[in-house]
Formats: structure tokens, sequence, C-alpha cells
């Protein structure tokens, strides 16, 4: 049987508070721009937002789209992966979303939102020896700001959930070798903004090896720079562009045919 989805499922507005429809809004916003800027992988990867003040978390049901996600759509789960509510509909979520999430989210009272990639970019500087290189301005935000775990396999062993906490250790940025790349945050307009920086110092990596010689600066450079781009020290990150970037949604949402994040 074929499970509904979008607009095929009545808005649950009317039925949760106001602080969790927010969460909703916003969550499903994130993962159409992980879509529109080109991050996504199929119906595979995830993110999810704690709803405040409670110890539940949304993320994807697996089965949909990126660009098929909206805020009623959203299941609601705790930290240990049971599905609290979701809509009607076969689709249930993927174990490694809460292996990964859960733990970061058990771990850290700081973090809000936890995004997982497995991008083009991301997965080939995830598959290098030397990392994340400090090449461009870009890049160099998460110079000592960067977490690395090695590849244990597919993320359905709750053992390595120690492991990852451990190795993303005070950091909102991590890279999985062989695997992928993770950010976290005070709230997932921060999460959105460090992985949007972290593919993009990916690309700019990849191309920039293509090239040959390759220059870095100095050390008091790198540390100084990666110390400005901290969230906070001038201002907090995502805040500034996520009204423009809900118009960018809003606006293609005009030819797009599927249904919008806001129901």
């Amino acid at each position: 049987m074929a499970p509904n989805y979008g607009t095929e499922w009545p808005s649950i507005q009317d039925q949760v508070s106001a602080e969790e429809w927010q969460a909703r809004l916003d969550l499903a916003a994130c993962y159409r721009l992980v879509d529109a800027f080109g991050m996504q992988d199929m119906i595979y990867n995830h993110i999810t937002l704690r709803i405040p003040g409670t110890d539940h978390l949304l993320i994807n049901l697996y089965g949909l789209l990126y660009r098929e996600i909206t805020a009623t759509s959203l299941a609601k789960i705790d930290v240990e992966g049971n599905i609290l509510w979701k809509p009607d509909t076969d689709y249930g979520i993927n174990k490694s979303g809460y292996v990964i999430h859960g733990a970061i989210h058990k771990a850290r009272e700081d973090v809000a939102a936890v995004i997982h990639t497995h991008t083009r970019a991301g997965m080939a500087v995830a598959s290098m020896e030397c990392g994340l290189l400090p090449l461009t301005q870009t890049s160099m935000r998460f110079v000592g700001h960067l977490g690395t775990h090695a590849y244990e396999g597919p993320a359905v062993d709750l053992s390595e959930r120690e492991r990852i906490v451990a190795d993303l250790g005070e950091h909102d940025a991590l890279i999985m070798k062989n695997h992928g790349l993770l950010t976290c945050g005070a709230t997932v307009q921060q999460a959105f903004n460090t992985m949007y920086q972290l593919e993009l110092a990916c690309r700019a990596q990849v191309d920039a090896m293509v090239g040959g010689t390759l220059s870095v600066p100095s050390k008091e450079i790198l540390e100084g720079t990666a110390h400005l781009y901290q969230p906070g020290v001038r201002r907090p990150y995502g805040v500034l562009e996520w009204h423009a970037l809900l118009r960018l949604l809003a606006a293609e949402q005009r030819n797009s045919g599927y249904p919008p994040y806001w129901v």
C-alpha cells in the first residue's frame, strides 16, 4: 500500500502546542532548504529538532523526499527512537536517525538541532586522510572547532553512541570518516548555517585539490579567523538570513508541485 503524504494529511496545527507547531515549521523548512541547496540524499539522512520544553524530538518519515516534508508529516519520537506520534502511514523512521541524533541530544543540553548529510563533497573530504584543510575563509571557521569520528559501519549499533558523542565533544561540527558530515546547534537555523558552511568548505577543497599547489595561511591567521567566525562572537548564526531563505522557499513553492512545508 502506497503511503499518503503531504496535503493528504490534515494539518495538526490545532492539535499541538504553539511551541511544537513552530518547531515543526522550522524543521520542515530546514529539510526543504537542505534539498534546495543540493545537500539531500534521496529519502536518506536526517535532521532532528527538540520540541522546546520537552525531551521529544521531531524527525522525518523514512520514505519521503526532503522536498515532500511538511510540518504535519514529521514524526515525534523520544531520544531512544520510540515513535510517540506520526501521521497515518506505513512509513516509519530510519534507525540510524536516532542512533546518531539521539546520542547527541541526550549528551548535549545546549543542542536543539542535529543535521546529518551524505553529500558528494562531504563524503569525498570524509574519505581523505588529511580531512578538512584550512584553504578558504569558509573552512577556516572550523579550525579547532571540528570533530572527527572513525567509521564503524552503518550507524545501527547503540554502543557507537558514546564514541560519536566523545568525538564531537563541545564542537558543533563533525566529519564522520568515510561516511559524511554532521552539524548541530542551539537552533535549527544555526545548525543549517553551520552545515551550509561546512558543505561549501568541502566543495571548495575538492575543487582546489584538482588544481595542484595549495596555499594555507599562517597558524596565527587561522586561529584568529576561526575565533571571529564562531557563533556569538559577532552575531548568532542562522538568524540574519533565515527569513530570506523562507522567502526563497515560498517563491520556489509556486512551481514545485509539492505540498508547501507549512501545512
